[in-house]
């Protein structure tokens, strides 16, 4: 089995969907942690248009709310068309506990295939960011941990383990590399800069 990638956010998006150690509106999307650094109740939509694969184009929107024992956020994905589309609700909070951010997330996934019926399912997601200096941050996060079936035949929704750095050289730059594993695939390297 396989899903789409739930990663979202135009910062993102520019270095290559590398999220794992960055602060921002969309990281209830990404590493959930990341929403920490919320101040004020924020709102964002992306819709990320696939011209040359008609039925790929995903859309999302994601609200946040800093409350007085930490940010929480709700969100909904969406991918796909009318033969084929995956749903996503989900549910995240994140808290600073010192040095480190945490944050846990519970989306509810739904699955339609036109000629295979709906299928639904929750999963779990925990990530945390730690600053080491103002300059340097370590993240990871966790997606599926509770690997839920999606079919008789032991089909199960992938589990991703991701970690990355970012290194903040000055106000204007952010540079930021990870490594994300698939259990069930070799491990991917990304890099990302912003400016």
């Amino acid at each position: 089995s396989q899903s789409v990638s739930t990663l979202m956010g135009a910062r993102a998006n520019g270095m290559g969907y590398n999220s794992a150690a960055l602060f921002d509106t969309w990281s209830l999307f990404n590493n959930v942690a990341g929403l920490t650094k919320t101040e004020h109740p924020t709102a964002a939509f992306s819709y990320d248009l696939r011209p040359l694969l008609p039925g790929a184009n995903r859309t999302a929107a994601t609200c946040t709310w800093p409350v007085k024992f930490g940010v929480i956020g709700g969100g909904v994905f969406r991918f796909g068309d009318d033969l084929y589309s995956e749903s996503l609700l989900s549910a995240g909070f994140s808290n600073q506990l010192g040095l480190a951010a945490l944050g846990l997330k519970i989306n509810y996934i739904q699955y339609r295939a036109e000629g295979f019926g709906t299928k639904g399912i929750f999963t779990i997601n925990f990530g945390g960011i730690a600053e080491l200096t103002p300059a340097l941050a370590v993240g990871a996060y966790i997606t599926n941990i509770n690997q839920p079936k999606l079919s008789i035949d032991d089909d199960r929704v992938p589990t991703l383990l991701t970690a990355g750095l970012s290194f903040k050289p000055n106000d204007k730059v952010i540079i930021a590399t990870e490594l994300e594993k698939d259990l069930d695939y070799a491990t991917n390297w990304k890099t990302g800069m912003e400016y």
